[in-house]
């Protein structure tokens, strides 16, 4: 199986680098597997294309603002520290850095004139060690939320706000469970009042969801861990919908991996590596809810494992025809 199986060209006027004002009138495509049928509808109408009192499972992870931009302390030189995952004692963090080669271990990276200065004390791992234990308070007040590289604009106020999901809970992730961005509370409300149930999942996307598929034998790709958790009562309500045949919707590949993970382990909780590209068998998943993905990224795979790759290349070519919005703050596509 080829990486050049999963490219696609994208104009990259197509890259949406702003939210839609109203995230319920995203564009949605639907593509029904059985019949290799492309319909074109927006997200608000949904309902229409999914079966009566169905199960959506979401992911409530809410994305950490985790970049820190500050200066260093003797040259004034900009630093930005992108924060990875917390290492153990609550000091250290695993980190992206850029500059990196201009950081010196013996100077201190002052943050945003505050009291919170931090220390790069492993070059290779890229480790800092900061002053103060636990800084997400600080990351509330000073933090930029870590948008993709492919939105190319500094983050803005309001992407705090339209950079979470509605429903988001759990701090956690360094990216945003893009598919689940279009649901408002009021359409939750009225998916709710129409008998389709809800069952949450905690995925903490990690910077590996970014990182490219090098190897042209996909077979051979690393894939990376990420942690999550299954609450009881999600496990209650999966264990029920499976026994009355009540169909389940994956919002996003990131609950999607979760279900699967589950499916395959019977673990409520730990870390994934798990790789669905095609001819993975899906064992949970009946329909998924996804934003369109890059080109040869591991996201893309797992929807070509869900629906086919011939089919879903030939969705994404019709998609760049009709200029969908593609990526995070782009529009989506409800496999059924």
């Amino acid at each position: 199986m080829k990486l050049s199986d999963f490219n696609y060209t994208l104009p990259p006027g197509l890259i949406a680098q702003h939210p839609l004002v109203h995230r319920e009138r995203a564009r949605m495509m639907v593509i029904d597997r059985l019949t290799k049928e492309i319909r074109h509808d927006y997200f608000l109408n949904i309902e229409k294309y999914i079966p009566a009192k169905a199960l959506f499972v979401i992911n409530d992870s809410k994305v950490v603002p985790a970049r820190l931009i500050g200066h260093m302390e003797k040259t004034g030189r900009e630093v930005e520290v992108f924060l990875l995952n917390a290492l153990e004692g609550g000091y250290r963090y695993r980190t992206l850095l850029r500059p990196l080669k201009k950081i010196k271990y013996d100077e201190r990276i002052i943050f945003d004139n505050t009291t919170l200065w931090a220390k790069l004390i492993d070059h290779e791992k890229r480790i800092v060690e900061f002053n103060k234990k636990n800084i997400m308070a600080y990351l509330t007040k000073i933090g930029h939320m870590p948008l993709p590289p492919y939105i190319r604009r500094d983050d803005e106020p309001s992407d705090r706000k339209d950079y979470q999901t509605v429903y988001a809970k759990p701090l956690g992730s360094v990216a945003a469970p893009t598919a689940g961005l279009h649901f408002t509370k009021k359409i939750l409300r009225d998916l709710k009042a129409s008998g389709h149930g809800f069952g949450r999942v905690t995925l903490h996307v990690n910077y590996g969801t970014f990182h490219p598929v090098q190897e042209e034998d996909i077979t051979r790709h690393q894939m990376h861990y990420e942690d999550y958790n299954i609450p009881s009562a999600t496990v209650n309500i999966l264990k029920k919908a499976k026994e009355r045949d009540q169909k389940v919707i994956g919002v996003g590949t990131t609950s999607c991996r979760v279900l699967e993970a589950y499916a395959k382990t019977g673990e409520v909780k730990g870390s994934t590596n798990l790789f669905a590209y095609p001819g993975f068998s899906f064992k949970m998943v009946d329909l998924l809810l996804t934003n369109f993905h890059l080109p040869k990224s591991t996201l893309l795979m797992l929807v070509c494992a869900f629906a086919d790759t011939s089919f879903v290349m030939k969705a994404y070519a019709e998609a760049i025809k009709e200029k969908y919005r593609f990526y995070s703050y782009g529009d989506c596509m409800l496999i059924i």
